[in-house]
């Protein structure tokens, strides 16, 4: 079982390149995540119809390893947060979803 937070970006195609070193699965999120005991992955995901528009899916062992990072890295999720503000043009949460076993 797991625990994945999706969320959904739009951004300007000038951007994507960024966006995607940063957001994929050797990226900045990704590094910072996988100091955190429960982490399993983040998939970033790009709509085939729309360029403009990614998906990235954290997966976590549960929602308690999630909250635990969460405390544990507050400040470290600011910093990196502050340095790619910009990027994307809009950031939605979609939500957290348990997977079915």
């Amino acid at each position: 079982m797991s625990y994945d937070i999706v969320w959904e970006f739009r951004l300007a195609a000038a951007h994507a390149a960024r966006f995607e070193q940063a957001y994929g699965p050797e990226g900045a999120w990704v590094e910072l995540f996988r100091h955190a005991p429960g982490f399993i992955e983040t998939r970033l995901l790009r709509d085939a119809e729309d360029e403009t528009r990614y998906l990235t899916v954290d997966r976590w062992e549960s929602r308690d390893a999630f909250e635990d990072f969460k405390r544990r890295f507050a400040t470290e999720y600011r910093t990196l947060d502050a340095q790619l503000e910009g990027l994307a043009l809009s950031e939605t949460r979609l939500g957290a979803f348990d997977a079915i076993p």
